[in-house]
């Protein structure tokens, strides 16, 4: 009697220590701390700096710790979200396809909306004493992106570039310089004539007086691109996932909106996106083989 009531119990724990963890993993993980990772696409120190009033917003909004993080580049970033060491992310439009390709349980779920509407543009600027007055001068001559990653200061532009009738590396010199205020620099010292950033970046980096718009001028703009969106892990619980949507999409405090240069976010889901997987294969990009 005793050995079958013994085997029974056996039976019952064995059977819970592989239940418990099936229940933990359908209800999703709800971790104390969130790590909440922003676009790598200027000096990390400042982001940092600028997303105080979001780190303290989202504390109070969510009754969690909050962790933000700036990774090296778009690619570490991709990776970060892809193995889990973030639980929310501000992508690019382009580096979220790619990390949508690696890691297909991420979602989307806000976008940016600035004077109502949810897409930016890319601009297109040269060294206003240098020889590229208009886009037909970049032949020949280099030309500054930012990360091979990244929508507005290289896919979108490259492909504007590329419908003029000019070829990377075939009619024109391709310079990547990694960030957007990077390549603002550069341009304005004559260190390459040209190139191209987002253009919400470059009005934040004159009104900011980090670049004199005296010593550059506008070339082009790029048709409208699909804003940035914000993007969690897939496998958080769903009480958490709300959470963390209606503390964006209710985000009324501009302190904290002027962090991500938007006034306001915007419901959005992975197809508003397609038009970059679109534009990358007209570039002949493999998303596979990207890094």
């Amino acid at each position: 009697m005793k050995r079958r009531n013994f085997l029974t119990a056996l039976a019952t724990l064995a059977a819970t220590a592989f239940t418990v963890p099936l229940i933990a993993s359908a209800e999703g993980r709800d971790p104390a701390k969130l790590r909440v990772a922003l676009l790598p696409d200027e000096n990390a120190s400042t982001l940092i700096q600028n997303a105080q009033p979001l780190k303290a917003y989202l504390e109070n909004r969510l009754k969690k710790d909050i962790e933000l993080v700036v990774t090296t580049d778009y690619s570490s970033m991709i990776e970060a979200m892809r193995f889990g060491r973030i639980e929310v992310a501000y992508f690019g439009p382009f580096s979220y396809v790619l990390a949508k390709s690696r890691a297909p349980e991420i979602e989307a779920f806000a976008v940016g909306v600035e004077k109502g509407a949810a897409t930016y543009n890319s601009i297109l600027i040269a060294n206003a004493a240098g020889p590229v007055k208009t886009v037909a001068d970049i032949r020949g001559k280099p030309f500054a992106f930012g990360d091979q990653a990244s929508t507005s200061s290289h896919l979108v532009p490259r492909a504007h570039l590329l419908k003029k009738g000019l070829e990377g590396d075939k009619d024109y010199k391709v310079v990547h310089l990694g960030t957007h205020d990077a390549i603002a620099r550069a341009v304005q010292a004559g260190q390459v004539p040209a190139g191209a950033l987002s253009e919400q970046i470059y009005r934040s980096l004159i009104e900011r007086k980090v670049i004199d718009p005296n010593k550059l001028i506008q070339l082009e703009l790029t048709a409208p691109i699909p804003n940035y969106p914000l993007t969690m892990q897939g496998n958080l619980s769903p009480q958490l996932k709300q959470a963390i949507r209606s503390a964006f999409l209710e985000l009324k405090d501009k302190e904290v909106l002027k962090s991500f240069r938007v006034e306001a976010f915007a419901p959005t889901n992975d197809k508003a996106y397609d038009v970059l997987r679109d534009t990358a294969t007209i570039l002949k990009l493999d998303l596979g083989k990207m890094k």
